[in-house]
């Protein structure tokens, strides 16, 4: 129940914080972003490529994306203390990403089938209190970024 409590308010937050981009930082964007044109599914479909090719991240979140994928590769876990270290950077990366979105489109909904899921599993890795359940939770980030390099550049 608290790991349903935690996703649905993480998520509310992203949802928030995409919708959250003002005019003054960019201009061509007329009016504010509604619940119906920012829909989000909670049965998440397949990601797609842009026509055969990989979808365009916008920089300052790739930036923030790079640096979890970095946080997650060099890790040389020798107990719990540094699985929850890497938890903790996670966590705030994510924060990061999500409070900057500004990606729009197709783009920006493909991004959204790969992060929820990614933060749902960062909040479980968060979660684990033992060695053994932070390297099983572990192991499942090296696929979700091999998924991410697949479809985003």
């Amino acid at each position: 129940m608290k790991t349903i409590t935690i996703s649905l308010i993480a998520i509310s937050l992203f949802l928030f914080s995409c919708g959250n981009v003002t005019n003054e930082k960019f201009p061509e964007q007329t009016k504010p972003v509604t619940h119906e044109e920012h829909q989000h599914n909670d049965e998440l479909t397949d990601i797609v490529l842009n026509h055969g090719e990989k979808w365009k991240v916008d920089a300052h979140m790739m930036t923030h994306i790079r640096n979890m994928e970095n946080d997650v590769n060099t890790l040389e876990a020798k107990s719990a203390n540094d699985y929850a270290a890497l938890a903790k950077k996670l966590k705030s990366s994510i924060e990061l990403l999500t409070s900057n979105c500004t990606m729009k489109g197709q783009a920006h909904d493909e991004l959204h089938k790969w992060l929820l899921p990614f933060i749902d599993l960062s909040e479980e890795f968060s979660a684990s209190k033992t060695e053994q359940a932070f390297a099983a939770n572990f192991q499942i980030f090296n696929a979700s970024f091999t998924t991410f390099n697949t479809y985003f550049e």
